[in-house]
């Protein structure tokens, strides 16, 4: 595949995961990604700062179209009514990546440094619709709590989703455990 080729984004995902799959994340180099890809290591970081960013690519994008799901959900709405939003929005940024979070999972999964650095994506991710929250006027604490229980419904959601044998879209998953959550709360 040559240079000029179009998509070298994608190119250069679809390239890492497999390198990362095939020989593991540790043992693979910049370099490796972007001859698999046809293209050059500088090409490599005109889209990603560094190998990790390749998994975690758009993440900004999706905390930002959660955030703002939040915000627009109607004034009326309690804290875990908005999160809700925030939470269902994302099922239509996931599209239809099934698969390469399949195999993205199983990456981050064999790696301590990539799972430390989900972790600080979802503290990320916690940390914005709380600040959100705050600003529709709930209290902080209040939007810490919200948020955090967003979070938990939001990566079980996330992870059943992509699970083997799983058929069900996200939103349905996401819309079982926000009641399901709900009903647990209402048994304190």
């Amino acid at each position: 595949m040559g240079r000029w080729e179009p998509d070298a984004l994608g190119r250069l995902r679809a390239a890492a995961l497999d390198l990362f799959v095939e020989r593991g994340y540790e043992q693979t180099t910049v370099a490796d990604i972007a001859e698999r890809a046809g293209l050059t290591a500088r090409t490599f970081f005109r889209y990603f700062p560094d190998k990790r960013e390749v998994l975690f690519q758009g993440s900004e994008r999706l905390q930002q179209a959660m955030v703002d799901a939040l915000l627009t959900a109607p004034p009326k709405a309690a804290a875990m009514e908005a999160v809700a939003a925030a939470i269902e929005s994302a099922g239509q940024y996931f599209g239809d990546i099934r698969e390469f979070a399949r195999r993205r999972r199983d990456v981050i999964a064999a790696n301590a440094e990539l799972r430390e650095r989900e972790l600080i994506k979802l503290a990320a991710l916690s940390g914005a619709l709380a600040d959100a929250l705050v600003q529709r006027g709930a209290a902080a604490v209040d939007a810490r709590l919200a948020a955090e229980a967003g979070i938990v419904v939001f990566r079980m959601a996330f992870e059943q989703w992509i699970a083997d044998q799983e058929r069900r879209g996200y939103g349905t998953i996401a819309n079982d455990l926000l009641r399901r959550l709900g009903d647990l709360a209402q048994r304190v």
